[in-house]
């Protein structure tokens, strides 16, 4: 891809497979720019209009070797299962399914061979718009059932939309979700993210243990550190632990985009970046682990350079059918569909 046309660094290397990735660029009426590549289905660049110029708000490597291997998914669809499950296990139709673990015994975002190291089908393109494909057969990474899996990039006006589909032969885990950081004032990562503000419509969240499994079950966020329901500054996180890296069950009825699960400003208000789901819950993950990985156009990342806003099922749902959300078990007649829209908006 021509760097005059996107003022972006393509990609540098080859997949496993021997060849380079693709990589498609999308434009919006409103000047909106994101470009997107086929390994992973990864959500590259995001360049917003904001004053004079664009603005990129996406983190991204330089060579594809990192989006491979630095355990970051950076910007990637992760799945079969995004998030964790403890220890690799979950209780299916047929009996204890046991799957490929990647993390101290647990099972995260698909295991060892994700979704996100994959090369996906470009399916379809348009002016303002991209399809993949991927099948995953029966037994990947532990997973039953054959599943075709979909993720549709679209630009509508101020927003970026990701429509996520799948379909199973067999009862299987699904929890597909994008693993995009963001950081509203400098995607370069020499900043701290803890300086935006963030308000999430949540009055519980999930607490976890320092493996990130769930402990107890669901929690009001009142009188904690938790408590975003009101605009505030992301800060650090107190009582001796360092960041976030939890979900909040979203408080509104279910399947309803009506309003944003949560809302993210740069720290001097410049832009604000709404994130609009379908799914129940919001994993929010200010980026500790970042430190060192390597940088998009050279150097490496500081911890905290940028803040996932994951829309997806609450972590370990396979193992907690009491949770108040919909199963995140699919057998051979449901079609898992869902949608997350992020909306970018710069003051008048």
């Amino acid at each position: 891809m021509d760097d005059a046309l996107t003022g972006q660094e393509t990609v540098k290397g080859l997949h496993v497979d021997g060849r380079p990735p693709e990589l498609v660029e999308l434009q919006g009426g409103q000047g909106l720019q994101i470009i997107c590549m086929d390994v992973g289905a990864t959500w590259l660049s995001c360049r917003v209009p904001a004053g004079d110029q664009k603005r990129e708000v996406l983190l991204g490597h330089e060579h594809l070797s990192s989006y491979l291997n630095s355990g970051a998914c950076m910007g990637a669809t992760v799945g079969r299962y995004a998030n964790r499950i403890a220890n690799g296990r979950f209780q299916g139709d047929n009996g204890i399914v046991q799957l490929a673990t990647n993390e101290g015994g647990n099972t995260l975002h698909g295991g060892p061979e994700g979704f996100h190291r994959r090369r996906w089908r470009i399916a379809e393109v348009s002016g303002s718009s991209v399809s993949f494909e991927l099948h995953s057969p029966d037994g990947d990474q532990g997973f039953p059932g054959n599943l075709t899996a979909s993720v549709q990039y679209s630009i509508s006006g101020d927003a970026v939309e990701i429509r996520f589909r799948a379909e199973t032969d067999r009862q299987t885990a699904i929890n597909l979700c994008n693993h995009a950081y963001f950081n509203l004032a400098d995607a370069a990562g020499q900043s701290d993210c803890g300086s935006h503000s963030l308000s999430i419509a949540a009055d519980h969240y999930l607490p976890v243990d320092q493996a990130g499994i769930p402990r107890d079950g669901l929690m009001l966020v009142e009188g904690t550190d938790f408590d975003f329901r009101r605009d505030r500054i992301i800060g650090k996180q107190g009582r001796g632990q360092s960041g976030y890296d939890h979900s909040w069950l979203l408080d509104r009825e279910a399947g309803s985009m009506a309003s944003p699960g949560c809302v993210l400003k740069a720290p001097d208000r410049s832009l604000t970046l709404e994130v609009l789901t379908d799914k129940p819950a919001l994993q929010v993950y200010t980026g500790e682990g970042l430190r060192g990985l390597p940088a998009r156009g050279g150097g490496t990342f500081e911890a905290r350079a940028g803040l996932a806003l994951e829309a997806q099922f609450l972590p370990d749902s396979p193992n907690h059918p009491e949770w108040p959300q919909r199963t995140c078990l699919y057998g051979p007649a449901e079609d898992y569909r869902f949608t997350t829209v992020y909306r970018f908006t710069v003051p008048a």
